[in-house]
């Protein structure tokens, strides 16, 4: 980045005047893609819940990489994918919510993260199991918008 420094109070005043329009301009941005963020993570929410795991998928980069809350890891759309159908198949009555609290948008970066809560429920056997946690999720924007890394 270049920085210049400018000398009299109608440039000055000009300079301020441009500062704020482009921070305006970049706050607007952030909030446009923040909002994107929100509504892909609601869509995402709700293919979990109709068992759509290629609807679920379809929010994933072919690379992400997925951490449980148990710590089981997959690497990959398709291994994630796979896992997702497993755990249908398994547990007919299972949902997950996640629950935004925060997204923090890093426009120059075409990165976010996204950080809140989320809940799980289904039925075994013994009983209804309900757990929740925390999650944190990248999020990268690419030429069809938001997917999570």
């Amino acid at each position: 980045m270049r920085k210049r420094c400018v000398t009299g109070l109608g440039t000055g005043v000009t300079l301020a005047v441009m500062l704020a329009c482009g921070a305006a301009a970049a706050a607007q941005s952030a909030s446009a893609d923040e909002t994107a963020i929100r509504a892909a993570r609601a869509r995402s929410n709700a293919a979990i819940a109709a068992h759509d795991v290629t609807g679920i998928a379809s929010h994933w980069l072919p690379d992400v990489h997925i951490v449980t809350s148990t710590s089981a890891q997959a690497s990959g759309r398709d291994a994630n994918r796979e896992r997702m159908a497993q755990q249908f198949e398994r547990r007919r009555d299972t949902v997950y919510v996640r629950t935004p609290a925060t997204v923090d948008v890093l426009a120059p970066w075409a990165v976010a993260s996204e950080r809140g809560t989320w809940t799980g429920r289904w039925t075994e056997p013994d009983g209804v199991v309900e757990i929740a946690g925390t999650y944190l999720a990248q999020w990268r924007k690419t030429g069809d918008g938001w997917r999570i890394q």
